[in-house]
C-alpha cells in the first residue's frame, strides 16, 4: 500500500468500479460544505478497506493458482443459511 496522501483521484483509482466512482463523485460533489469532510472521509474509508483487500501479495498468490495468504473466514455456510430464510420468507 502507498504512503501517498488520499486524494478524491487516488480514492477513485482505489474504487475501481465505475458505478462506485460515480456514487462517490456524486457524493462529495453534492455535500454541503459543513459535510464534506465526513463524505471525503467515507469514501477514503471505503477505499482504503478495498486497497488493503487487494494486497499485492493476495492478487499474486491468486495468479499463481495458489491460497491467498492470510485467514479467511468462509461465509459460505452463513450466505446459504441467508438465502433459505429469504426463500422462506416469499422473497426472490
Amino acid at each position: 500500500m502507498s504512503e501517498q496522501p488520499w486524494t478524491i483521484e487516488r480514492i477513485c483509482d482505489a474504487l475501481g468500479n465505475p458505478v462506485l466512482v460515480k456514487r462517490a463523485l456524486g457524493e462529495i460533489n453534492k455535500a454541503p460544505a459543513h459535510e464534506l469532510l465526513a463524505a471525503f472521509a467515507k469514501w477514503e474509508r471505503i477505499a482504503k478497506n478495498l486497497d488493503a483487500a487487494f494486497d499485492d501479495d493476495v492478487v499474486a498468490a491468486v495468479r499463481r493458482g495458489e491460497e491467498p495468504p492470510g485467514q479467511w473466514i468462509d461465509g459460505t455456510e452463513r450466505l446459504r443459511q441467508a438465502t433459505d430464510r429469504i426463500r422462506s420468507h416469499g422473497a426472490a
